[in-house]
């Protein structure tokens, strides 16, 4: 942030007025903002529980022969699935940024590292198509 330059204190003094109310209304929005996203948080998660139970409850019966679940049963499977595939990171995270690098690091090569490159790959896949001709046990 540059540091004003004043003529006078009445000069100085309203700039130092306007970043003040400036912070206090950004504080005032962080204070506000927090709890909204944590009730749109619990309202979503409780949404998303019914209509887990919901579909476990009219499919899986019907279809494997499994029993009814509840509503926190039903909260403890998205939790348990989020784990075991999710994660619980966002998913514009998942790659997003190891493909941008790759995509530089291909831009950033001469013609030909990428034929040779190509031809790694190519090699590479060859070897891993053919079959031997004689199979060993």
């Amino acid at each position: 942030m540059e540091a004003a330059v004043c003529s006078s204190f009445e000069l100085c003094n309203d700039e130092f007025v306007k970043r003040r109310n400036k912070m206090k209304s950004y504080s005032l929005l962080r204070l506000v903002k927090f709890p909204l996203l944590a009730m749109l948080f619990v309202m979503m998660l409780a949404g998303f529980g019914f209509v887990v139970m919901g579909l476990w409850n009219w499919l899986m019966p019907a279809l494997f022969g499994l029993k009814l679940i509840g509503y926190w049963q039903a909260v403890g499977l998205i939790i348990l699935s989020k784990i075991l595939f999710g994660g619980f990171r966002g998913s514009t995270f998942r790659g997003g940024r190891r493909l941008h690098g790759m995509r530089d690091r291909w831009r950033q090569r001469t013609p030909e590292e990428r034929e040779k490159f190509r031809q790694g790959l190519r090699d590479c896949w060859s070897r891993m198509a053919s079959p031997d001709p004689k199979p060993t046990a």
